[in-house]
């Protein structure tokens, strides 16, 4: 038996819509994989959560990150370019997860090295689909990079 599939997966959301916050917290809690899900609110919490500071100081690193784009204080623009520039956490996948289909956002997101970028749909179902699309072919088919 591979034990490997029963590790849990550390997720951190970084989103400041309370509804898509709750929704994605019960399609994965409904999920198949064993997951631990962290929510930060705004782009600044994101960069404290990831360097382990203030409030945060016993955050365990994600294995992976759903990022929005358009968030207080600093956007997630801002948070993806941090990341892939730090040694440290430049190997944790980062989904883009936001409303923007703008093709300039597209562009600067894969260009800072973003592993994925899927807009957002406004349908509550297909808002569903997409969250549960993400779980099985990021947290079940994709081999996560291991922690340093």
């Amino acid at each position: 038996m591979n034990t490997e599939n029963f590790k849990s997966i550390n997720i951190l959301l970084v989103e400041d819509n309370p509804a898509d916050v709750r929704l994605t917290q019960e399609v994965l809690k409904e999920g198949k994989i064993n997951n631990k899900l962290n929510v930060v609110y705004d782009g600044e919490e994101a960069i404290q959560y990831l360097h382990k500071e203030g409030p945060f100081a016993d955050a365990e690193l994600p294995d992976i990150i759903l990022l929005d784009l358009n968030l207080p204080k600093i956007d997630g623009r801002e948070v993806l370019e941090h990341i892939k520039k730090d040694d440290n956490l430049k190997r944790i996948p980062v989904i883009v997860l936001t409303t923007s289909d703008a093709q300039a956002d597209i562009l600067k997101m894969y260009e800072n090295h973003a592993n994925c970028y899927i807009t957002k749909p406004v349908d509550f179902d297909e808002f569903i689909s997409v969250v549960k699309s993400i779980e099985e072919f990021w947290l079940n088919i994709v081999k996560l990079p291991p922690k340093k």
